[in-house]
């Protein structure tokens, strides 16, 4: 017990003097009127997706690479992503003026690849999911003598997405009755959680993960981290194989529980946001709030205040279309039937 107080401690001090304010303002805490009218309770979106590279990836990165000693940032850094991370590592790097190598899948979107070398990133295609990123990306490192920055198993990465918790509380002093966060390798749901759980207890902390990506979920379950097989690649900002050391004991420690939530679901959540705001979110931004929906249906709650993190609008143009057409099933406006019938002549 005692080992968790100063663990915890720890991670106080690291968010209330992180260095994300140096980059960033605070992110808007917004009314969802459309939404709220909907689900009968009142739906706050935390818009992470304004930051300057469209995702709350940027404080972590930002934080951990201000940290580090002179030597080791002069090295030049490395990271592994499916995308967002490496935005803000390569945004980062620009602002420090030192080398950035980014490891990405090949199945990232080209926005993100784009939008990372327009920052000066020096991009590497390797593997079909951040795992395998991440192996190559230790690979360069020892190779190239460069310093990683990892995008979710770090204090003070942890710690700076921790700020988001802060101004959550900061900008809603009242009532909050849980708080949603989508889930990857867990930095962001770490930090969130090892403030608001120390200050405001009572508030749920809830995270949001898809059927097929639920790395964290299952290794919470088991007591344990998993390693996926495989993971679905719709959200890939959150197609981890394994959740961090350091992020799955704060799970352990602080949040409440998961909801699972399936494709058509975060379509539906796309468009719910897109009809409060005009934004389009990517999918992993838009888990949150198809977590709350399906969280509010499953235990039939009404008059509650929620907060979903919208936490990335890194969105393919050529994706619109899908979710476009998923959308209204995901909401069940529509309804999808195959019909197998046998071959003849």
């Amino acid at each position: 017990m005692l080992g968790n107080y100063v663990m915890s401690n720890d991670y106080l001090k690291r968010i209330l003097t992180s260095k994300v304010y140096d980059v960033a303002g605070e992110t808007p805490l917004e009314l969802a009127p459309l939404a709220s009218a909907r689900l009968n309770n009142r739906i706050l979106l935390k818009r992470e997706d304004q930051l300057s590279v469209f995702s709350f990836k940027l404080r972590g990165a930002y934080n951990k690479m201000a940290n580090l000693p002179a030597d080791d940032l002069a090295k030049g850094v490395i990271a592994a992503s499916a995308g967002n991370h490496a935005q803000g590592v390569a945004f980062s790097a620009h602002r420090l003026g030192v080398r950035a190598v980014i490891v990405m899948p090949v199945t990232t979107p080209q926005l993100k690849i784009d939008a990372v070398r327009h920052l000066g990133g020096e991009v590497v295609l390797v593997g079909d999911s951040f795992t395998d990123a991440y192996d190559y990306a230790l690979k360069l490192e020892a190779e190239q003598g460069l310093t990683f920055v990892h995008p979710f198993d770090d204090k003070d990465v942890i710690a700076g997405q921790g700020t988001i918790g802060m101004e959550i509380l900061h900008q809603h002093p009242g009532p909050i009755d849980a708080v949603f966060v989508p889930v990857g390798g867990g930095g962001l749901i770490a930090g969130v959680a090892a403030y608001i759980k120390q200050l405001r207890p009572e508030i749920k902390i809830i995270g949001v993960q898809t059927q097929d990506s639920n790395a964290m979920q299952r290794s919470i379950k088991v007591k344990r981290r998993v390693h996926l097989k495989e993971v679905g690649l719709f959200s890939d900002g959150t197609a981890v194989k394994q959740v961090g050391a350091k992020t799955f004991k704060l799970a352990q420690q602080f949040v409440d529980g998961f909801v699972l939530v399936d494709t058509d679901a975060v379509c539906a959540a796309i468009k719910d946001v897109f009809q409060d705001t005009r934004s389009v979110l990517e999918p992993a931004g838009a888990l949150a709030l198809a977590g709350a929906k399906r969280y509010i249906r499953e235990n039939k709650v009404n008059g509650q205040t929620f907060v979903a993190i919208t936490s990335g609008a890194n969105m393919n143009f050529d994706r619109l279309r899908f979710v476009a057409e998923r959308a209204d099933v995901g909401m069940a406006r529509e309804a999808l039937f195959a019909v197998t019938l046998p071959e003849e002549r």
